[in-house]
């Protein structure tokens, strides 16, 4: 594993982290804390310390799993999580962004995770309107100087390119960008991920398979019907087209010798700006698959975050 120091924090994160939306059971399968388990302790034997998770990823439901997972060894992991959801059913969210109700989420949240701290506490893609308060960020300030939330972060929409709480985020205190990322969606390349570079913002790319996408299982075609799966959700012309693009990519761009999934991870992790990949894993075989992305030449060890 390859470690980056993620911007101003200082944090020492592995290159590769654990997304855990699926936990939750948006994505077609059920967890059992069993499987958690296995999971997140091969992570761990394979050199990743970074969890990225949130309130709304079935109702603490992901939270609960990783707290019972990893409490015996709090000390060894990164734990991230986010606010300004509630989950509900069938993929469909409630909005909170009060600071009342955000300190509430905070404190759901720790108990969830079973833990008296969170190392990165990001606001959940939210609107300008949400994120400007700055009551919200005062309450935020006031947990961090209480030793409840180490440093704040900020994960933006996939919906626009939210430039605007990109540039913000020193302001704010916020020290983290999270940020949809991968070689399907090169969009943040133009001005968010300069605008974290002049802040010296640690990043995390999410979704950088695009939601599986990418991970070179699927072919032109392929359709995604489970009504538990977020995917069944997506414009099939536009999953469609992406897939084509990505058989182009493994004949034109892929070497022959290397599997998709790490080769994708890798090419985020080229990029100056990115300090952690947060990909899924439903199986120990993905786990360690995303994590042989470390050992790619592209990953090298001379990136301007790079950590011996």
């Amino acid at each position: 594993m390859k470690y980056r120091r993620l911007g101003k924090t200082g944090l020492r994160v592995s290159v590769v982290g654990v997304g855990t939306w699926q936990f939750g059971g948006e994505w077609g399968k059920r967890f059992s804390q069993q499987e958690v388990d296995k999971l997140l302790g091969r992570a761990k034997e394979l050199g990743i310390n970074l969890i990225d998770t949130a309130e709304c990823y079935g109702d603490h439901l992901s939270e609960s799993l990783i707290g019972r997972s990893i409490e015996k060894d709090r000390q060894s992991w990164i734990l991230a999580t986010k606010f300004g959801h509630r989950f509900h059913r069938n993929f469909e969210r409630a909005e909170h962004w009060s600071p009342q109700e955000v300190l509430q989420q905070l404190e759901a949240s720790l108990q969830a995770l079973r833990t008296d701290y969170v190392d990165i506490y990001q606001f959940h893609s939210g609107s300008d309107q949400a994120f400007d308060q700055d009551e919200l960020w005062e309450m935020l300030n006031q947990q961090v100087r209480a030793g409840k939330v180490r440093y704040l972060g900020i994960s933006i929409s996939s919906q626009r390119e939210n430039l605007y709480q990109t540039q913000q985020a020193t302001e704010v205190g916020a020290s983290i960008i999270q940020v949809v990322y991968n070689r399907l969606d090169r969009r943040p390349e133009g001005r968010v991920l300069p605008s974290c570079r002049d802040q010296d913002l640690g990043v995390l790319a999410r979704v950088p398979l695009a939601s599986g996408l990418l991970s070179g299982k699927y072919n032109p075609g392929t359709q995604f019907t489970d009504q538990d799966d977020v995917r069944s959700l997506q414009d099939r012309d536009e999953v469609d087209k992406n897939l084509k693009l990505v058989h182009e990519l493994r004949q034109t761009e892929v070497p022959e010798d290397v599997p998709m999934a790490p080769w994708a991870l890798g090419w985020c992790l080229q990029h100056p700006a990115v300090t952690c990949v947060i990909p899924g894993c439903k199986t120990v075989e993905q786990v360690e698959s995303n994590a042989s992305a470390a050992d790619l030449d592209m990953v090298s060890n001379d990136h301007p975050q790079a950590l011996a």
